[in-house]
């Protein structure tokens, strides 16, 4: 990839500070665990959306800049542009992923993760796997400078050997002062250079390999 390419691929605008950046994020992660915090069992997809647009409104964000998505159960397997099927009920022993994307300071904070409600032992395992498969790919970005679609191929191995199935359809994404899209980043996980810091959001989707559930894991690659 050419460097007119990729610096074209991490163009940010004139508001743009790393700082601003970070504070993005982390009002962003504050308020994805006020919207867990909010989620029990009984409540409907649908209606842990709806209250969680609500707290976010209360929160001093400029705008949602991408839509508020929560999965419950076997909705936790779906992808970011594929719909919910129905409208499930969370149940007592189930599984559910948060992925929100806020602009706080004219800069676009985006984190996901799975909960957990109940004690099913696997559940538990690949809710925690998703976190602790980002940590491993974050650490070895930071340590050895690969591409992005390295850094995937990386992220598949790890995935397959904690025994998971990485979906290879979620790939990470730019974010950057809003609107980022005006950029054309395109994914992280076709990215041909090394993704700078502060620019990219690794995102972690993993299925049980046998049972119809999964778990989400997304942050800022710093």
């Amino acid at each position: 990839m050419e460097l007119t390419e990729l610096a074209r691929r991490e163009a940010v605008g004139t508001k743009y500070s790393a700082e601003a950046m970070q504070r993005a994020q982390a009002l962003t992660w504050e308020a994805t665990e006020k919207i867990a915090a909010m989620i029990k069992p009984g409540m409907r997809e649908s209606e842990a959306i709806a209250a969680s647009k609500t707290l976010l409104g209360t929160l001093g964000m400029d705008r949602i800049w991408h839509p508020v998505l929560i999965r419950f159960g076997e909705n936790t397997l779906r992808t970011f542009s594929e719909r919910s099927d129905n409208d499930p009920v969370l149940g007592d022993d189930d599984i559910y992923f948060i992925d929100i994307g806020v602009v706080f300071g004219a800069h676009e904070g985006d984190c996901g993760f799975t909960r957990t409600t109940g004690s099913d032992p696997e559940m538990q395992r690949c809710a925690l796997d998703a976190k602790r498969l980002f940590d491993i790919v974050h650490q070895h970005w930071r340590a050895e400078g690969v591409s992005g679609q390295a850094l995937y191929e990386f992220a598949k191995a790890q995935t397959e050997a904690m025994g998971w199935v990485l979906n290879l359809d979620i790939k990470g994404h730019r974010v950057s002062d809003f609107p980022h899209a005006i950029y054309k980043g395109g994914k992280l996980g076709d990215f041909e250079g090394t993704p700078n810091g502060g620019l990219w959001i690794l995102e972690i989707q993993i299925a049980h390999p046998t049972r119809a559930f999964g778990a989400f894991y997304e942050d800022l690659l710093i």
